[in-house]
């Protein structure tokens, strides 16, 4: 049985599903994190002996990206490993929970979701509200920018993410699920994939 204290406290984990194929990269400690770009890199470049170069640019690409994340507040990171034929089927997830000050001081999706849209001049794209079936009210963003081939390890085309803002209960915090993809054709096709695996998250 629970106490009230308990019943008051923020809960101590989440669960959320994602995909076959995407690949987790925890964040800390370093040495997991290290071993795990080691892992994605021998998986990615599988049958490639001719390119060892590349295979070390990758893999310094996403050990920026991992610090990067850390930094932010990050506590998990999927890159996807998918594939259609030759075409690679890029995107991520960040799962990450921000600084107490970074936000609004309300656990109101609604209120949250009113602040992205008309505080953010425009740059939290498009804003809405949605329920979560096992998490409740989250508030939700999509936006698409130019590429930055220096931070994105060298994409070229326009990204799209798509992020979620989730109330963790018994707080003032958030928990944001940041996903992304530069496929810009299939931008509609793998934000529906998104926001599937959004609607797995559910509180332990």
């Amino acid at each position: 049985m629970k106490t009230a204290e308990q019943f008051s406290s923020p809960p101590g984990d989440y669960r959320v599903i994602v995909p076959d194929g995407w690949f987790q990269l925890p964040l800390d400690p370093p040495d997991d994190r290290d071993r795990a770009i080691v892992a994605l890199a021998e998986l990615t470049f599988r049958g490639v002996d001719d390119a060892p170069h590349l295979k070390k640019q990758f893999m310094r690409d996403i050990q920026r990206k991992a610090k990067d994340a850390y930094k932010v507040g990050g506590t998990e990171l999927y890159l996807s490993t998918l594939s259609v034929g030759p075409v690679p089927l890029a995107s991520s997830l960040l799962v990450s929970i921000p600084a107490p000050d970074e936000w609004p001081r309300t656990s109101d999706a609604e209120e949250l979701a009113e602040h992205l849209a008309t505080g953010g001049q425009g740059r939290y794209g498009e804003v809405s509200v949605e329920h979560l079936p096992a998490a409740g009210k989250a508030a939700r963003s999509r936006r698409r920018k130019e590429a930055d081939p220096q931070t994105e390890l060298g994409n070229t085309m326009p990204t799209t993410t798509l992020t979620y803002y989730v109330p963790i209960p018994a707080s003032e915090r958030w928990l944001m699920l940041n996903f992304s993809t530069p496929i810009d054709p299939l931008a509609d096709q793998m934000v529906e994939l998104f926001d599937t695996v959004a609607r797995t998250l559910h509180w332990e």
